[in-house]
């Protein structure tokens, strides 16, 4: 009976010690528990990326905003572009008219030929004027340097009193629109002729020399 007894109260410790163990080994491995400081950081990092994509987002619509103020004041001022670059061929015909009339040998010193001119030179004045009101203004070319940017060479001519690149014929008037280019100055500019290339070439290879 005794040993019987003392089985039994191995078995409880036994098995006691089993639970003990069991109990420690899921301690263990159970997760981290977060305390109330992570969960603090975790919310203040999410309350920081909130922050970060509302200023994204509203720096983005700014950025729109600009735009479309932009686009909409280019509209404002060059909506008219077309129609003052079409506009522009009442100048161009004028000039033609006027041209043709004075090259008609049957009209040359005729007191007809001198009254239309005259209402003719009136006419262009006051489309110019006109042109000028609305910012349109013809660009300003003869002896001055060639500028790509406003000028379009269509012809050289020798030239030997002038640098060369120097406008000294204008074939067709060109403008501007509020200072952009409405349409360019077609031009002839300067170029030395041969023989003043030449001794230009001569003259600088002595230079080097000395």
């Amino acid at each position: 009976m005794d040993k019987e007894q003392e089985t039994l109260n191995n078995n409880d410790t036994v098995n006691e010690a089993d639970v003990n163990n069991n109990e420690e080994h899921l301690k263990k491995n159970e997760p981290d528990q977060p305390s109330d400081e992570k969960k603090e950081i975790s919310t203040e990092e999410k309350i920081e990326n909130l922050e970060d994509k509302l200023a994204r987002t509203f720096a983005e619509m700014e950025n729109q905003r600009r735009r479309f103020e932009k686009e909409k004041e280019d509209a404002f001022e060059y909506g008219g572009f077309s129609f003052a670059k079409e506009a522009l061929s009442l100048i161009d015909n004028l000039a033609r008219s006027k041209q043709v009339l004075e090259n008609d040998s049957k009209l040359k010193n005729t007191e007809a030929l001198n009254k239309i001119l005259e209402h003719l030179d009136i006419i262009n004045k006051d489309l110019i004027s006109i042109f000028s009101k609305n910012n349109i203004k013809p660009i300003d070319c003869l002896n001055k340097k060639l500028d790509p940017n406003f000028h379009q060479a269509m012809m050289e001519i020798e030239d030997d009193q002038k640098e060369a690149g120097t406008i000294i014929q204008e074939i067709q008037k060109g403008f501007t629109i509020k200072e952009r280019l409405l349409r360019p100055s077609l031009v002839g500019v300067s170029k030395k002729s041969e023989n003043k290339k030449q001794e230009n070439d001569k003259n600088q290879q002595n230079k080097e020399k000395n």
